[in-house]
């Protein structure tokens, strides 16, 4: 694996762990009401369309971690529908 590449997954899992102890707060707290559901809304479209181009270009790091961004996104946007 070449620098660019590794420097790609390290960016890549700084990004989508940040929201890790979002999900994980609301979650526990079953309340979602200080999130802006238009922002997760874009935010959510928007890192769709990064993994769609990530598959494109056929890039592990964009791949990897908009795969799984979308999951962590995904559900904080169906607590935030859910708990309001």
């Amino acid at each position: 694996m070449d620098f660019i590449t590794l420097l790609g997954l390290l960016a890549g899992v700084l990004t989508t762990t940040a929201f890790v102890p979002q999900v994980v707060k609301t979650w526990r707290t079953k309340s979602a009401e200080d999130i802006s559901l238009v922002m997760f809304i874009m935010l959510v479209t928007g890192i769709v369309l990064w993994l769609a181009y990530g598959l494109l270009i056929r890039s592990l790091p964009l791949i990897l971690s908009n795969g799984i961004a979308v999951f962590l996104t995904g559900s904080i946007l169906y607590f935030k529908l859910r708990y309001e």
